[in-house]
């Protein structure tokens, strides 16, 4: 899926927050909260050590549990959002120190090592000792080999692919055909999946299991129990909802949830929606 379209950079946005430098430190944030559109002259590197991290652009949404990290390049507006308690560790890079070269965002895969370079490096910002000089430089060598993942859900542009994955996105179970959607949404099978691969950079099948697979880390994270999850994100059985995610991020549901410290009930919304700062 190499042909997924860049994210688009128009005339910086007044009205979207604009701190130069990206911070590196670690947060806390709950539930359901949320850090609001904003962009920084530098890169960064945004890392979920618990709960499950979404960073969305106007080209889509890239999604990553504590195995995963995720690449923000330098001018990118983009915004934040925790599902369940999301321990974030966020690294920043001036813009000329590009180890990746990778101007779109991007998920990472994130191996033992690279998660302890990340928690060290996170743990105390202010030291300017050569200890941290030495860290950053093993976690730039780690990067350079770090494994890109797929882990995205490109947003549409053309009005007939917005209805269509709307759709889908509000409820990821609906068993509808692309023909059958392409009916309620006015628009003729052939062409729908033309659109798919042209603006999306993906197949519609693609696009439907990666927007099944994002709504099941969602709910996982809330603490929704595997044969729940299997059945409201659509899939036929919990053994095929449970193959699916092994395949996509190389360990069961359960193992998932017992390695990320996520619930086992499901958590409360109280705090969804709240907002925070980065």
């Amino acid at each position: 899926m190499s042909n997924f379209r860049r994210s688009r950079r128009p005339a910086p946005d007044r009205s979207v927050r604009h701190t130069p430098q990206a911070p590196t430190r670690a947060q806390l944030l709950t539930a359901g909260e949320r850090i609001d559109a904003h962009r920084h002259d530098e890169h960064q590197i945004v890392y979920a050590g618990s709960g499950v991290l979404a960073v969305t652009t106007d080209a889509g949404t890239w999604f990553a549990p504590g195995t995963r990290a995720i690449w923000v390049p330098a001018g990118t507006v983009h915004a934040h959002r925790a599902h369940g308690r999301l321990d974030l560790h966020l690294i920043g890079l001036p813009a000329d120190d590009n180890p990746l070269g990778l101007d779109t965002p991007t998920v990472l895969a994130v191996g033992p090592l690279m998660r302890e370079l990340i928690l060290a490096y996170t743990r105390s910002p202010e030291d300017t000792g050569p200890e941290r000089g030495r860290l950053l430089a093993v976690l730039r060598d780690e990067l350079r080999s770090s494994p890109q993942q797929p882990l995205r859900l490109p947003a549409p542009t053309d009005p007939r692919l917005v209805a269509v994955c709307a759709i889908l996105r509000a409820d990821p179970a609906d068993p509808r055909t692309l023909a059958e959607l392409g009916a309620a949404a006015g628009a003729g099978e052939r062409t729908l999946s033309r659109l798919f691969r042209s603006d999306l950079g993906m197949t519609f099948p693609q696009w439907r299991t990666q927007a099944r697979l994002y709504h099941a880390l969602r709910l996982l994270a809330d603490g929704v129990p595997v044969t729940t999850v299997a059945h409201r994100c659509g899939w036929s059985s919990p053994s095929a909802f449970i193959e699916v995610f092994r395949h996509a991020f190389g360990y069961t549901p359960g193992a998932h949830r017992h390695e990320r410290g996520l619930p086992d009930a499901l958590a409360s919304g109280a705090s969804a929606g709240r907002s925070s700062r980065s």
